[in-house]
């Protein structure tokens, strides 16, 4: 099966790690390149065919690696693990990388609630330190003159602004944001239902009505059709003994005959599971079982006109094919729009917007205000962060708690981030509800 490789991706992957391995005189290359970007874009997957593809050797890390129990060891690994890269390099005689998947996951820092430990510290100092001194990575306890082959470090994430501002800056890492075009998803996807023989037209069609679904839920969407055949083998075999005969059978391995893999088939398997989405997205129970949120006082997020009714246990079928990406501003109840249920509760700090307008306007500007409003009207989320005089000049800001979807909530977290921090810049932005782009940002609050 030949998957389909990015002509950008291959290219930024290909100039990084070859640069890497050159001797340019005066020039000062970059040794991490971060690739970012939507979940389920398949960074990982785009990785590991251009390291095949060019012949590399690959030494992989994960984000769960980057924590431990005892002070210091995913530090000595990040070390180790680089050395190792090195030492195959010179041994195999061909290019190799440190490759670090979910890097923001385990050293990134997203809100209040998360813990950052000294392993965290030492994760971002190892890492700075091997990007500014990349032939002389020592262990612990021990010191190698021998200068080690400079080895290129790939690292992926989601959001990088989640981690330590000076390990991401542009002398040591290299950025690029990874969204496929309409192109890139017509191609990977062409690969991934390559056996089943779908004809192109079909393909372009399938990832025209699910545009917004990142790559792998096409790739859940195709694993999905074997279901009622699975189904089927389990009723046939019984429940009491399916165990045996798929672990420990003298029969071999089942099989099974090619499923119906029809855009009809597949459209209506896509639309289930766009339902399954919507009800993750729309059940908020957190806000219901969680104390600590309620007892901060977290205010509805979305006002939804819907009449109140009883909780259907069947969802209502959505029509994909007229999803549209730009989130509407009218009130009328519009099915393809990801809203969250509002359950009847006491917010004993649930203000009316209008009273703090003047106050905001005031301190933030009218432009700004009206600014923030209207993309939560529009569906929009609005984030807030914060950073003192020090780390300004370093351009690492805090977020101050997690993104806000309501106007009372938003107005609420405002005020308290501009008291409780007064000596500090604030800074608003807006965030797209669908890509999680930032829209705009500003500086709404400076010391003195």
């Amino acid at each position: 099966m030949s998957y389909y490789i990015s002509p950008n991706f291959l290219d930024k992957l290909a100039v990084h790690i070859t640069k890497n391995f050159l001797e340019l005189p005066g020039v000062r290359v970059p040794l991490i390149l971060g690739i970012h970007g939507r979940k389920g874009e398949g960074k990982s997957f785009q990785c590991e065919l251009v390291f095949e593809r060019m012949g590399i050797e690959a030494i992989y890390m994960s984000a769960g690696e980057l924590e431990s129990p005892d002070a210091g060891d995913p530090g000595r690994l990040v070390r180790l693990r680089y050395r190792e890269a090195s030492e195959l390099s010179k041994v195999r005689g061909k290019m190799c990388v440190l490759m670090i998947n979910d890097l923001d996951a385990g050293a990134g820092r997203f809100d209040r609630g998360t813990q950052y430990t000294v392993n965290t510290q030492l994760v971002n100092g190892t890492l700075m330190n091997i990007a500014d001194n990349p032939t002389d990575v020592q262990l612990p306890g021990s010191y190698d003159s021998t200068p080690l082959q400079r080895i290129p470090i790939i690292v992926t994430g989601n959001d990088f602004s989640t981690l330590y501002a000076p390990l991401i800056r542009d002398g040591r890492m290299e950025k690029f944001f990874w969204e496929p075009n309409r192109d890139d998803k017509v191609g990977i996807v062409s690969g991934i239902f390559a056996p089943d023989g779908l004809p192109k037209s079909d393909i372009e069609k399938l990832v025209d009505t699910y545009i917004n679904q990142p790559i792998d839920f096409f790739s859940a969407l195709r694993s999905r059709i074997y279901d009622e055949q699975i189904r089927s083998f389990i009723h046939s075999t019984g429940f009491e003994k399916v165990s045996l005969r798929v672990v420990n059978s003298t029969e071999g391995a089942p099989t099974f005959a090619k499923p119906n893999f029809q855009l009809p088939r597949l459209m209506e398997y896509g639309n289930l599971m766009v339902q399954e989405q919507q009800r993750v997205e729309n059940s908020g129970l957190v806000r219901e079982y969680n104390q600590v949120l309620q007892d901060r006082s977290f205010p509805p997020s979305i006002k939804s006109d819907r009449p109140e009714s009883k909780p259907s246990i069947t969802p209502e079928r959505t029509n994909i094919s007229n999803y549209s990406e730009t989130p509407t501003s009218d009130s009328t109840f519009n099915p393809n729009r990801f809203t969250y249920p509002i359950k009847p509760a006491n917010y004993n700090t649930h203000v009316d917007p209008s009273r703090h307008n003047d106050v905001l306007s005031t301190r933030i500007g009218l432009e700004t205000l009206e600014r923030m409003r209207t993309d939560l009207a529009q569906g929009h989320n609005i984030g807030i962060e914060f950073v003192d005089k020090r780390r300004f000049k370093m351009n690492s800001w805090q977020n101050y708690g997690s993104v806000v979807v309501g106007e009372s909530e938003a107005i609420i977290a405002l005020e308290s981030c501009l008291t409780e921090h007064e000596d500090d810049y604030v800074r608003l932005f807006g965030i797209e509800s669908i890509t999680r782009r930032r829209l705009w940002e500003k500086i709404v609050q400076r010391p003195n």
